[in-house]
C-alpha cells in the first residue's frame, strides 16, 4: 500500500492490474486508491496486452505507468513491452509479485527466477524486501527512485532517457487482509529533471537532419534554425516545416547530392528506409545522434552519442549562399505526379473505385486532425505511408524501438485512454481537446493482437478508431529478399500466412462497432463518423 501511494505522490496516475493470487494485496490496493479518485485502474487478464496498455499510456502522458501482475508466467507477459520501452525511451514501471526468498528454488508451485528478469532492458531492477521485515518507509524510497528512473535520472550509467523499472515484491501468507475505507493517496507531481547538457555543433559542415521514430519537434527545431534540410520519417513527429525533404529516398540515392553531405544530425530512430540506412553506415560523414531510447545508434562505428543538441550562436560558416543552395537543393518542389509523393491527400482510386494502400495512408492522414493521435502499426502500410505522405503537424506515435507487430491495439487504448483522462504529456501540451486515437495496421498486426479487443464494461470507453488494412495475410513478404527465393506455396504457407477471418464478426463479439470501407466514399463516411467509443473499419486491400 505504501508503495502505490508513494508511486501516486510522485506523478503516477494510471495502474494496469492482471488478476492473480499473489498481487491481491496490491490489487486491492490499487481499486480501493481507483474508488476514492487517487488513481485511475485498467483492468486486462493478458498480461502482453496489460503491459502494451500502460506503454501507450505512457506515450500518450509522458509520465510512467504502472503494471501489476502475480508471480510466474504471468511476469514474462510484461517482457516485449519493457523491451520495446527500453528501445523507444518510454517510461514504465513493472511491479511483479512474487514467492518470498525461502520458497525460490524449492519447488513451490508457480515460482521462477524473477529478480533482474528484465535486466537487459531493465533501467533498473530491484528485488525489494518482503513488507513486514523492513520499515514500511523503505516502499516510499522505492517508489520515489522508480519514478524518477523511469523518466530518466542517473541509474545503470545512463541519465537523460526514459524506459522500464522493475520492482519485483516478495510476499508471504496471508496475501491479503482488510482494507481501509476510503484509502486515499496524496497528489503528486512527477519530478522534474534537469535537462540533458546539449552538444553544441557548428554551423558549417554541409548539414542533414534525419528524424526516426520519436524524433519529436526537435528535429524540425534545429533543421530550422540551422537552416539545414529535414528528412522526417512519417513516424518521427517532425515532418512538417519548410525545411523538409520531398521523395527523400529519391534524393538521397541521387549522387549529386548524396555525395556532397558532410554531416548528419540523427534524432530518434530511422528504420524505415534502406537508403537511411546505408547513410548512416557512411564512414565519410560525421554523425551525431540525438539519443531516445536505451541503445544508442551508431550504424558506422563512429557515431557521436548526444541527449541534446545546441547550435553555436553567430552566422559561421554555413550561414551564406552556399547555405541557401544547399538547404534549396534538397526542398526543391517534386516533379507533378498523378501518384507521386507530392499527391498529398488526394485519394486515388482504380477504375471499380477500390481503394488502395496510397488511398488508405492519404484518407487516414487527411482526416488525422491537430487534436487527433494516429498510431502506425509495423506493417506494409507504414512504408506505404513514409513515401507517398506530405508534410503536416500530427501528433503520431509507432512502436518503432523493435519494430515488432506485438501489442499495436493495446498500445493505441493506451494512448487514447491518456488522451480522454487529460493526462497529456509534452507531446500533448496545448492539444485543446481530446480528439481521436486513430490506429492504422495491416490485418496480421491485428490478429496478433486481438485480445487488446477486450475492454472492461466498467472502465471509460477510450475514443479510438482501428483502422485496418485488410489483404488476408502478410504481404509485407511480397517485397523482400524471401519472395526471390523461395516457392510460392512455401512463401504464403511460411509468410503470407493466409486467413479468412471475418473482421466485422470479430469486431461484434468484442463489442466493438465496425464498418467495411470497399471505396472512397465508404472510407470518408467511416472516418468522419462520430466517435463515441471503440470502432473498427476494415478496408479491403489487393495483395
Amino acid at each position: 500500500m505504501r508503495l502505490l501511494t508513494g508511486l501516486i505522490a510522485h506523478g503516477v496516475r494510471d495502474i494496469v492490474l492482471s488478476p492473480g493470487s499473489r498481487s491481491q494485496a496490491l490489487a486491492l490496493a490499487a481499486v480501493a486508491l481507483a474508488r476514492s479518485g487517487s488513481v485511475r485502474v485498467h483492468v486486462r487478464i493478458d498480461e502482453r496486452v496489460a503491459g502494451f496498455t500502460a506503454l501507450g499510456l505512457g506515450r500518450g502522458s509522458g509520465v510512467p505507468a504502472v503494471v501489476v501482475c502475480t508471480s510466474g508466467t504471468a511476469a514474462a507477459g510484461y517482457l516485449p513491452a519493457a523491451m520495446e520501452a527500453f528501445h523507444a525511451g518510454v517510461p514504465l514501471i513493472l511491479l511483479t509479485a512474487d514467492r518470498p526468498p525461502e520458497l525460490r528454488g524449492v519447488g513451490a508451485n508457480q515460482a521462477t527466477i524473477q529478480p533482474g528478469m528484465y535486466r537487459p532492458w531493465a533501467r533498473s531492477s530491484v528485488d525489494a524486501p518482503v513488507p513486514g521485515d523492513v520499515e514500511p518507509a523503505l516502499f516510499e524510497a522505492l517508489a520515489a527512485e522508480a519514478v524518477a528512473v523511469a523518466l530518466g535520472a542517473p541509474a545503470e550509467g545512463l541519465d537523460g532517457v526514459a524506459g522500464p523499472v522493475h520492482l519485483n515484491l516478495p510476499t508471504r501468507e496471508p496475501l491479503s487482509g482488510p482494507m481501509p475505507d476510503p484509502l486515499r493517496a496524496v497528489f503528486g507531481s512527477a519530478p522534474h529533471l534537469a535537462p540533458a547538457e546539449p552538444l553544441r555543433v557548428r554551423r558549417g559542415p554541409r548539414t542533414l537532419v534525419v528524424a526516426g521514430a520519436d524524433a519529436g519537434p526537435d528535429a524540425e527545431r534545429i533543421a530550422r534554425a540551422g537552416g539545414w534540410p529535414l528528412i522526417a520519417e512519417v513516424v518521427s513527429g517532425s515532418r512538417f516545416g519548410t525545411h523538409l525533404v520531398p521523395a527523400y529516398r529519391e534524393r538521397l540515392r541521387d549522387p549529386a547530392l548524396a555525395d556532397r553531405i558532410e554531416r548528419v544530425i540523427v534524432f530518434g530512430h530511422p528504420t524505415l528506409s534502406r537508403e537511411v540506412a546505408a547513410l548512416l553506415r557512411r564512414t565519410d560523414l560525421e554523425v551525431i545522434a540525438v539519443r531516445r531510447g536505451g541503445e544508442r545508434l551508431d550504424l558506422s562505428g563512429a557515431a557521436t552519442d548526444a541527449r541534446a543538441i545546441e547550435i553555436d550562436a553567430g552566422p559561421g560558416a554555413g550561414s551564406g549562399a552556399d547555405a541557401e543552395a544547399w538547404l534549396a537543393a534538397w526542398t526543391r518542389p517534386e516533379a507533378p505526379s498523378a501518384d507521386g509523393p507530392g499527391a498529398g491527400a488526394r485519394v486515388d482510386v482504380d477504375a471499380d473505385r477500390t481503394v488502395d494502400r496510397a488511398a488508405l495512408v492519404r484518407a487516414v492522414w487527411a482526416a488525422t486532425g491537430s487534436e487527433d493521435r494516429l498510431l502506425f502499426g509495423s506493417s506494409r502500410i507504414v512504408r506505404v505511408a513514409d513515401q507517398v505522405l506530405a508534410g503536416k503537424d500530427v501528433r503520431v506515435h509507432a512502436n518503432r524501438g523493435l519494430a515488432g507487430i506485438d501489442g499495436t491495439i493495446a498500445t493505441g487504448v493506451g494512448i487514447a485512454l491518456a488522451a480522454v483522462a487529460g493526462s497529456a504529456g509534452p507531446a500533448d501540451e496545448g492539444a485543446g481537446g481530446v480528439g481521436v486515437t486513430r490506429v492504422l495496421l495491416g490485418d496480421l498486426s491485428l490478429l496478433h493482437d486481438v485480445g487488446s479487443l477486450l475492454l472492461p464494461g466498467d472502465e471509460p470507453a477510450p475514443r479510438i478508431q482501428v483502422v485496418v488494412g485488410n489483404d488476408g495475410g502478410g504481404t509485407i513478404f511480397d517485397g523482400l529478399e524471401v519472395a526471390g527465393t523461395a516457392a510460392t506455396e512455401d512463401l504464403d504457407r511460411a509468410f503470407y500466412t493466409p486467413h479468412s477471418v471475418v473482421l466485422a464478426h470479430l469486431a461484434a463479439a468484442y463489442g466493438w462497432a465496425s464498418a467495411k470501407a470497399a471505396t472512397p466514399d465508404d472510407l470518408a463516411r467511416a472516418l468522419s463518423a462520430e466517435v463515441a467509443g471503440p470502432q473498427l473499419i476494415e478496408v479491403p486491400l489487393a495483395r
